[in-house]
């Protein structure tokens, strides 16, 4: 190793403490040991650009997906723990995206696309529900009714 290896893989850090002992000295080197594993870990993960996703070295794999459902498609990527860079296509006058992937994770990337698509089916189906203004006047109806019948009653055992 020369000089300059030697400088690059050394760290300095330093903590204020009243009394030094031996829980202090340890705390200090374990967040010294995260600061550390943190600077080494330039990859990111989750939503990155492309830039970054082609730095990684392990090709993309890409897919069109609508604007709409953008942010499902973020949330169950990230649930996975799929890399992946959005690119917005400007020609087109609707919103459309394009979604990048590292090719090494097929397996994640089938199981987003898989989990993303019953989701728009499931969003696109028309369930038919009743109105609630419909039910509102139903028991609107129901209530007048009652309070019709108490209104008798009390006549009646007045006379």
């Amino acid at each position: 190793m020369n000089n300059e290896q030697v400088a690059k893989e050394s760290i300095r850090f330093a903590f204020n403490t009243t009394k030094i002992s031996a829980t202090v000295l340890l705390k200090g080197l374990i967040a010294a040991y995260k600061a550390y594993k943190k600077s080494q870990d330039k990859t990111g993960k989750g939503k990155q650009t492309v830039k970054q996703l082609i730095k990684q070295g392990q090709g993309a794999t890409s897919l069109e997906i609508s604007g709409e459902s953008l942010s499902d498609f973020k949330r169950i990527a990230n649930r996975y723990g799929v890399d992946f860079a959005i690119v917005k296509d400007k020609t087109s006058e609707t919103p459309r995206y394009t979604v990048f992937f590292k090719a090494k994770d097929a397996d994640a990337i089938t199981a987003v696309l898989k989990e993303y698509a019953d989701k728009l089916v499931k969003k696109n189906q028309v369930v038919e529900r009743p109105s609630v203004l419909k039910k509102l006047h139903d028991i609107q109806k129901r209530l007048a009714k009652e309070a019709a019948k108490d209104l008798e009653k009390t006549k009646e055992l007045v006379r």
